[in-house]
């Protein structure tokens, strides 16, 4: 059973098109994507929403907040969202990542999910890796199955052997057909029908779930490790959406940086700072009269907006910066967010000097933010704003 996790998971971290054929491959991202059009090679795709209605003839790769996939892929299918509902046949592998999961089609594969609810009504031709909360799996598979979860329910046809190890329940649907062996780790026993059969025979063992020390310390490594990369993947994501969406604004972040002599550097740092460090004490006193809690929270809001932005365009800033130095060009393109905040993310993990670095640039991407919001708010007569 470790051997088969152990190629799942490689399976999962190889890229979704490392073995299409070569072909045109198309990219899009916006805020909410509708692919209507059918894509003759890989798709790659990026939004808070984003929708599939047209066939794939290779590989589709999606990264958002909320994916449909109402058409079929031909090859593989490679999913990163927070709510995932894959409603059409899959000629490959399919490999998602998310909290909510549904995939109501058959997949010709193998299935690799991960995920807080996972549902899976469609028969699955290959191997399958589930580790979730609440893992359904209604459709059966051709081959080996790995569960990891707390809650399991099975049903329909498998023909290979089946491997679980639940924190809580498992339960059969009546007329589960297992041709294989059985084997599971559960507090109690599996709640098996007498109309479900298990040809290759039953393995349980008992097993209560209270880590000791030792384990303790590995799952507070792994759930620190998962954080960071979550936070990493959201930061690339928002940085990549904001340098695509408003080019211009970063353009001229960019630009301020690559012009501006030292003193004026180090003045839109000074800015930055008395802003951040000023605006905590402005809300504090502000809390102590009945008339300024109002104004208080809006300014609250405010705040982490501009300290979320400045950390954003830290990021872009650097990729700016990195693209202008060594690719000798002056636009600003998506990919130099995600660029600049890969970096960013690099340098955050060097002790002392990392954080100090970070702080340089935060600051004066927080000056001039301030900067450029302030002139398109105020504008001169002479000038139109043009920030966006």
């Amino acid at each position: 059973m470790k051997r088969n996790l152990l190629i799942l998971l490689a399976l999962l971290v190889i890229p979704a098109g490392a073995f299409a054929a070569s072909a045109p491959a198309s990219f899009s991202a916006a805020r909410s994507l509708l692919a209507a059009s059918s894509s003759p090679g890989n798709s790659y795709v990026a939004g808070v929403s984003v929708v599939l209605t047209a066939p794939v003839a290779n590989d589709f790769s999606a990264i958002g907040g909320s994916i449909v996939v109402a058409a079929p892929v031909k090859v593989d299918e490679l999913l990163l969202a927070g709510s995932i509902s894959s409603r059409a046949r899959v000629g490959g592998d399919v490999r998602v990542a998310g909290g909510s999961i549904t995939i109501e089609e058959p997949v010709a594969g193998d299935l690799v999910a991960f995920g807080l609810s996972v549902q899976d009504s469609g028969r699955v031709g290959g191997s399958v890796l589930i580790a979730a909360a609440n893992a359904t799996l209604t459709g059966g598979a051709a081959g080996p199955v790995t569960i990891y979860g707390n809650t399991v329910l099975l049903a329909g046809d498998f023909a290979n052997n089946v491997d679980i190890i639940a924190s809580g329940r498992i339960t059969l649907a009546a007329s589960t057909t297992i041709r294989g062996m059985l084997s599971y780790e559960a507090p109690e026993m599996a709640t098996i029908p007498a109309s479900a059969t298990v040809i290759g025979g039953i393995t349980y063992t008992n097993a209560a779930y209270l880590p000791d020390v030792g384990t303790s310390r590995v799952l507070s490594l792994v759930s620190i490790g998962f954080f960071l990369l979550v936070r990493i993947l959201g930061a690339l994501l928002l940085a990549g959406l904001l340098a695509g969406l408003f080019p211009k604004l970063a353009e001229d972040v960019v630009e301020r940086a690559h012009e501006e002599r030292l003193g004026s550097i180090l003045l839109t740092m000074l800015l930055g700072f008395a802003i951040l460090v000023a605006t905590p004490i402005l809300l504090l006193l502000l809390l102590l009269t009945f008339v300024g809690i109002g104004l208080a929270l809006l300014l609250l809001v405010a705040y982490a907006l501009l300290v979320l932005l400045a950390l954003l365009y830290a990021g872009i800033l650097l990729g700016g910066v990195l693209v202008r130095r060594y690719m000798k060009r002056e636009t600003i393109v998506w990919h130099d967010g995600v660029l600049g905040m890969l970096a960013l993310s690099l340098i955050a993990f060097v002790p002392f000097i990392g954080f100090f670095i970070i702080l340089l640039f935060s600051l004066f991407s927080a000056g001039t933010l301030l900067q450029l919001f302030f002139h398109f708010a105020f504008p001169h007569e002479a000038q139109t704003p043009e920030m966006l």
